[in-house]
This record gives structure tokens, C-alpha cells and sequence, in this order.
């Protein structure tokens, strides 16, 4: 079964960081992309990042370029995703998902598998 589970939300000030970490298991190839996203309340779910593990390749959101950045461990299976700079408007559930094709990309319709959620509020 596969899995996904982000760590690492919270409570922060605006211009503080956070650092989420989403943890895959169950799934066997080495070849698939990890986005994140976020839904703030009555909003759609928009990407914010994304990162193909097999050679590193990043996307990012016009709105959180040059704030945020996307990372990998292959070795333990978790990808991270640094926010720096930190602005009330980023205050949403972060969600990570796995794109089984490995190319990624910022569509929420490419993936296959979602964790659970991690609640990042920035306060101001």
C-alpha cells in the first residue's frame, strides 16, 4: 500500500520558515514525481512545488518562487519543502501527492496518491 504522511506544519509569524517532510512508503519504483499543494479555506487546491526524484528536476509556483524550495532523500524516501519568507496568504492544509509517470508537474489531476494533510498558518 502506498503512503504518503507530511510532517512538519504549524504556527509561525510572517517572514518565519517552516520545513514540511513528506515520507513515501509502499511504493516499489525509483522513478515518480512528489508535488505539494495547499487549499486554504474556500479555495481550490492549487500546486505549490514539485520535483522529480530521479534526477532532481524542480518546478515551482510563480507565488512561491525564490521563497520556497523543494528537496529530496532519495536514501530515506522523504521529500521536503523548505518556506522561507513566509507570508499570511501562504495559510493552508500542505498536502503532498506521488505522480507514479515521474515527470511531475503542478496539475493536481497528474497524481495518484495523496497523504493527509499538514495545517501551516502564518500569522501576521
Amino acid at each position: 500500500e502506498v503512503q504518503l504522511v507530511e510532517s512538519g506544519g504549524g504556527l509561525v509569524q510572517a517572514g518565519g520558515s517552516l520545513r514540511l517532510s513528506c515520507a513515501v512508503s509502499g511504493f516499489t519504483f525509483d522513478d515518480y514525481a512528489i508535488g505539494w499543494f495547499r487549499q486554504a479555506p474556500g479555495k481550490e487546491r492549487e500546486g505549490v512545488s514539485c520535483i522529480d526524484i530521479s534526477d532532481g528536476s524542480a518546478a515551482y509556483a510563480d507565488s512561491v518562487r525564490g521563497r520556497f524550495t523543494i528537496s529530496s532523500d532519495n536514501a530515506k524516501n522523504t521529500v521536503y519543502l523548505q518556506m522561507n519568507s513566509l507570508k499570511p496568504e501562504d495559510t493552508a492544509v500542505y498536502y503532498c501527492a506521488l505522480d507514479s509517470t515521474g515527470w511531475g508537474s503542478l496539475n493536481r489531476d497528474e497524481y495518484d496518491y495523496w497523504g493527509q494533510g499538514t495545517q501551516v498558518t502564518v500569522s501576521s
